[in-house]
């Protein structure tokens, strides 16, 4: 997947974060602001009435899959869906370019994700219409590093602070963690950013994003030490130990006990850092993730993340859709039934 795509705008597929400028992000996230009513049910939304969604998910999703799907309903639209290679003729040795050509043709947009990076830039090239990458394989996963940023924005909004200038610890698995790759791009478009970065032996962050960040202008540390990495920093991004991608040896490289605790945050001595994870956190024992024994510390933000993904999914498709927020408040109304207990 390439540096060089299109802007995100109207008609286009939403492949990498490098479609984003300051400019265009900006305005993402002021549509997100503005279909927040939506978002949380306190409306009712018919802006894409009759258009389909095309959800192909061939590797497992939880959150991944129902936000992007929960978001386009909540706008009025319909979903179609597969999960999984067995449940698809892709099974039978259908080709991506068949596949995409076909279940495009049944579709107003394509929500995909696939194991192997760089499979969604071939379901776009395939596609009758837009295509949004869902992530592919160690590759990307753009509305996961969308929705973390629009989430840290608001994380520290409400302590006085701004992203630019933020010093950010990165921990966890950094090779194969597709959610770091594209945050740390994308937060490249920021200004005078520290990124600490930490990973167990083998798992360390790709030469090629260290590389992007540092042309821009930041700085990235490598530590050695995990509560070297979260001392003094203002955010605290963790990830889960892609066991999937990797190979039996290097799993038994030093990604055992946990990633990130409270003996730990107490230790760094930052019990009050904001603390990101993109989810499933791995809550087995010795799983070398974050524990839950931070879930009650104020600045966890992790359910944060996963509210505001429905607000910035919708965004996404009012976008690559055309449909202006003018719109969406025509086809919008009070909801008549009672909600159930809801932040």
């Amino acid at each position: 997947m390439t540096d060089i795509l299109p802007a995100f705008e109207q008609g286009r597929h939403l492949l990498s974060v490098s479609q984003f400028t300051r400019e265009n992000l900006k305005r993402l996230f002021d549509v997100a602001d503005a279909v927040d009513p939506i978002a949380k049910r306190q409306a009712v939304c018919t802006a894409l009435d009759g258009a389909m969604l095309g959800s192909l998910f061939f590797e497992p999703s939880t959150r991944t899959r129902l936000s992007f799907e929960s978001a386009f309903q909540r706008l009025g639209g319909e979903v179609t869906t597969t999960t999984g290679f067995t449940f698809s003729s892709m099974a039978k040795g259908e080709s991506i370019a068949d596949t995409s050509r076909v279940v495009s043709g049944y579709s107003d947009v394509l929500v995909v994700r696939h194991p192997d990076e760089g499979s969604v830039a071939q379901f776009a090239d395939a596609s009758v219409v837009p295509v949004i990458n869902a992530g592919d394989g160690a590759g990307e996963h753009p509305s996961q590093a969308l929705l973390d940023v629009y989430t840290l924005e608001k994380e520290l909004s409400l302590r006085d602070k701004v992203v630019d200038g933020s010093h950010l610890a990165i921990i966890g698995d950094l090779k194969f963690g597709r959610t770091v790759h594209s945050l740390m791009k994308l937060m490249s478009l920021y200004h005078h950013l520290t990124f600490t970065v930490f990973s167990p032996p083998g798992l360390e962050l790709p030469s090629s994003i260290e590389q992007y960040v540092t042309q821009r202008g930041h700085h990235v540390h490598v530590v050695d030490n995990v509560v070297e990495a979260v001392h003094g920093v203002d955010v605290i991004y963790a990830t889960r130990v892609q066991r999937e991608r990797m190979t039996e040896e290097l799993d038994q490289a030093g990604t055992r006990g946990d990633l990130l605790n409270w003996s730990i945050l107490a230790e760094a001595d930052n019990l009050d850092a904001i603390l990101m994870h993109p989810l499933p956190r791995d809550s087995r024992p010795d799983a070398f993730d974050l524990s839950n024994d931070v879930d009650d510390l104020p600045g966890l933000a992790i359910f944060h993340q996963t509210d505001n993904g429905i607000n910035v999914r919708m965004a996404i498709f009012l976008t690559t859709l055309g449909v202006s927020i003018e719109a969406v408040h025509l086809t919008t109304k009070q909801r008549s039934w009672k909600a159930t207990l809801r932040p």
